[in-house]
């Protein structure tokens, strides 16, 4: 018998996010970031729910590989760029736009001694004051030159930065690098791209040409304290399971491994079928919301590799074999990202290779799973 836990992708949801951005920032060009499996979504399961993006946005070259065996014809920008001679030919020849951000992959370009394929379509990144990838603003012209130097690369390549701490509104660091994007942008006559997820909602004046949009397009909050849905986006990943066990556990007796919950009265204790194994954060503490049949209730107890234990006392309709609800339609990631001290793209982006996919196609805002 297989197990119960299961991520349903909700594909039209993905598809009204993408329509939501297009709303918010209706000029600008929309490169749909789909690293790190489309946040654990599924690459080309959400690459084919978001087919409307101007581009995708990868973290590799070998997810770029991926999405044109999958036969998609988007533009298909390597935020992490090239560190070895061997990745030009294969980016010409699928046509994968790198972003460039370092001395030494403009080293690489100028070492080539044949160019053969399509021309590189190239990004440059500015680092404007996260101090992680970037050409220092005050090098940027000796950079354009160097690019507008070699013939194997296509004119006016896009400029682009990252912001640091773009989900606080007021943080004067994001003030701060917008000025700095700005000025360092103005001599050069070519398309820009610095708004993020939370960069589009607060700074929408700062949209500019392209918008790089991940964690919105799952329905995932890039605000603190609120959801994805409290933005008027939708949770494209629901996961489940089902209720396996339900177990009398008499006044001041234990229950899971190290004996963390005292039973304070005789009582209800559900076991569902999901763990750490499964991908739900194994520090999540007790109260912990989970949804069985359709009602809330509290998780106690530690999670195992295999098994979670629920207080039923507020449910006595449960019954073994009611629907489990860990995260997604009617429980927002957000919460169990909050009670397990992370966010939600790390709970989305965790899933192990035993949890089944399913996929979705109902209407967004559906009940879905209860």
């Amino acid at each position: 018998m297989s197990r119960a836990a299961a991520a349903t992708i909700h594909l039209a949801a993905l598809a009204a996010n993408l329509a939501r951005v297009r709303a918010l920032a209706p000029r600008a060009k929309v490169m749909a970031v789909v690293k790190a499996d489309g946040y654990g979504h599924g690459l080309e399961r959400v690459a084919r729910a978001l087919g409307d993006a101007d581009a995708f946005g990868v973290a590799s070259l070998q997810d770029g590989q991926r999405l044109r065996a999958a036969g998609f014809r988007q533009r298909i920008v390597v935020l992490s760029g090239y560190d070895e001679p061997g990745d030009l030919p294969e980016l010409r020849r699928l046509a994968l736009e790198p972003v460039i951000h370092h001395v030494s992959q403009l080293d690489l370009l100028e070492a080539e001694r044949v160019a053969s394929g399509h021309p590189l379509r190239c990004w440059v990144e500015i680092d404007t004051g996260m101090h992680r990838l970037g050409f220092d603003p005050e090098a940027l012209p000796g950079v354009m030159a160097r690019l507008a130097a070699l013939p194997q690369v296509e004119r006016a390549p896009v400029l682009m930065s990252h912001f640091a701490n773009s989900d606080v509104a007021d943080d004067p660091i994001s003030a701060e690098q917008m000025r700095r994007f700005d000025a360092a942008c103005a001599a050069h006559d070519t398309e820009r791209s610095l708004a993020n997820s939370a960069g589009l909602l607060h700074f929408p004046g700062h949209a500019a040409e392209w918008i790089r949009v991940g964690g919105l397009l799952y329905g995932i909050s890039v605000i603190e304290g609120r959801t994805g849905a409290d933005l008027g986006f939708h949770p494209a990943m629901t996961l489940s399971t089902r209720l396996i066990a339900i177990n009398r556990v008499r006044a001041g007796e234990s229950v899971g491994y190290a004996g963390t919950y005292i039973c304070p009265e005789d009582m209800p204790v559900g076991v569902a079928a999901i763990g750490y194994g499964d991908g739900y954060p194994r520090h999540v503490p007790v109260d912990t919301p989970v949804r069985v049949g359709g009602r809330e209730v509290p998780l106690i107890g530690r999670v195992s590799m295999d098994l979670v234990t629920l207080d039923l006392r507020g449910h006595p309709e449960a019954r073994v074999g009611d629907p489990v609800v860990l995260w997604g339609r009617g429980l927002p990631v957000e919460r169990i990202a909050a009670a397990a001290e992370t966010i939600g793209y790390e709970l989305t982006c965790g899933m192990t290779r035993r949890v089944a996919f399913v996929e979705d196609v109902s209407p967004p805002g559906g009940a879905g799973i209860t």
